[in-house]
């Protein structure tokens, strides 16, 4: 079996139900999967390092902010997501500061796990279709009036810099919105000119100081087992 591209770094504290995870990993995804404890510095990861796991248990803020730096220094080679989220609601709230390529739950499956981070590896989103759509939901019900004369952003750009803070990509948001990656482009120029921000970082960071956290997703049951939001799902 060819190896894919990169691997993944987990970041933990060791114990045997890690080492037993990564061993399970190891054992079914075509990737290697190295731990490392939280208090390693993000700039130790390996450079063939292509999607670095977060456990939501053992990392705070500061070091979700740290690895998200390290990723921006890399060119966002280097995609992030978190591990052991207790539900939707808890999701929102870490996607309201944090710029996430996968998101998995305490309740998921060590198959699901292992499916989601095969499909980022291959650079594709990895989080359910439920938090997708009530991110969508969030920023097109959000009262704009407070801001809308300071920026202008029409309803459509909102709900397109709402999706970049789930860490979507352009391919993705077209798709979600059913119009043309051209057509996103577009949108994503207006956006930084009408906000005076330079690039994707500066526009999330933006949204979040300015739309705030999205609500929690009253909706939400992890239990019906969501779709996970990648192309190769209807």
């Amino acid at each position: 079996m060819s190896q894919r591209n990169g691997g993944v770094a987990f970041v933990t504290e060791q114990n045997p139900q890690s080492s037993l995870f990564i061993d399970y990993i190891n054992d079914h995804v075509d990737c290697t999967v190295t731990l490392l404890s939280p208090a390693d510095a993000p700039s130790s990861v390996a450079e063939e390092t292509s999607v670095v796991l977060l456990d939501h248990d053992h990392v705070d803020d500061a070091l979700l902010q740290a690895w998200q730096e390290e990723a921006s220094s890399r060119g966002h080679r280097l995609c992030i997501a978190a591990l052991n989220l207790k539900d939707g609601d808890e999701a929102a709230e870490v996607l309201s500061y944090a710029h996430l390529s996968g998101v998995f739950y305490r309740t998921d499956s060590l198959d699901m796990i292992c499916k989601g981070i095969g499909r980022l590896l291959e650079g594709h989103l990895w989080m359910s279709r439920s938090l997708m759509s009530h991110l969508i939901e969030f920023f097109r019900k959000q009262s704009i009036n407070s801001y809308r004369p300071a920026c202008g952003l029409t309803q459509r750009e909102l709900e397109i810099i709402g999706l970049l803070g789930s860490g979507a990509s352009n391919m993705q948001i077209a798709d979600r919105l059913f119009v043309s990656e051209h057509t996103v482009k577009s949108h994503l120029y207006n956006i930084f000119k009408k906000i005076d921000v330079h690039n994707r970082t500066q526009a999330v960071n933006w949204a979040r100081q300015n739309l705030g956290a999205p609500p929690p997703l009253f909706h939400f049951d992890q239990r019906k087992g969501a779709k996970r939001c990648n192309h190769s799902t209807p």
